[in-house]
């Protein structure tokens, strides 16, 4: 039996933990308030693991010790060669996703000079203030994390004297014929189901759009 794609962060933060070269003390609490899920189903993926031999448990105390098997491991090693391909190969992603109102600071951090710099420079185009946001339909909600692991085009985080600026990552994007691009914060408020986009020009404007829109964004690699 292969690993289930609903196991797959579990063992994962097994690993984190130190699961991979030795026995490590977690409980299925502690598993549930990481991965948002319930102890039950923990408990319950925890059993199916160990029947197919992903995971070996020993008792210790009145709890368990778990440790990650070279079987599972190997498993996962594949699975992380298949995905690197396949994200290498990526040349483009389109998304949709629902235009929604952020929290209006992106008009003054796009405005700061130590940004607007190296927008200048590394885009080739200065961006309007303020970014778009979007919140992205489920099915999209994992491509943040693909953007992680993508080169992009780096803004480096700076000190202007009285605060530290994190680091941007910038993907070149197209929303319908208005070229811009998609970026990644170091320090967000937003979770991974909102997307912020700048451009040269307002895109709502130019689009004739409003709040509560559906879009269409192509990235580009």
């Amino acid at each position: 039996m292969e690993i289930a794609i609903k196991h797959i962060m579990l063992l994962v933060e097994l690993i984190k933990k130190g699961g991979r070269y030795s026995y490590i003390n977690i409980t299925t609490t502690e598993l549930g308030e990481i991965l948002n899920k319930s102890q039950q189903t923990i408990s319950n993926n925890l059993l199916e693991l160990e029947r197919n031999n992903y995971i070996e448990r020993v008792k210790d105390g009145k709890g368990f010790k778990i440790k990650v098997t070279e079987k599972c491991n190997d498993e996962l090693f594949k699975l992380f060669l298949v995905l690197k391909h396949a994200l290498e190969d990526i040349k483009e992603i389109e998304i949709k996703g629902i235009i929604t109102k952020g929290m209006g600071e992106g008009s003054y951090y796009i405005s700061l000079p130590g940004y607007k710099k190296q927008f200048i420079q590394k885009l080739g185009f200065e961006p309007y203030r303020g970014t778009l946001n979007i919140k992205l339909e489920p099915y999209y909600r994992g491509v943040k994390s693909v953007l992680k692991m993508q080169p992009g085009i780096f803004i480096e985080g700076f000190n202007d004297g009285n605060r530290t600026y994190g680091w941007v990552k910038c993907y070149r994007a197209s929303i319908d014929s208005i070229e811009g691009a998609v970026l990644i914060l170091e320090r967000t408020h937003h979770d991974d189901s909102i997307l912020e986009i700048i451009a040269p020009v307002k895109i709502m404007e130019k689009m004739n759009v409003d709040y509560g829109s559906t879009i269409t964004v192509k990235i580009r690699f």
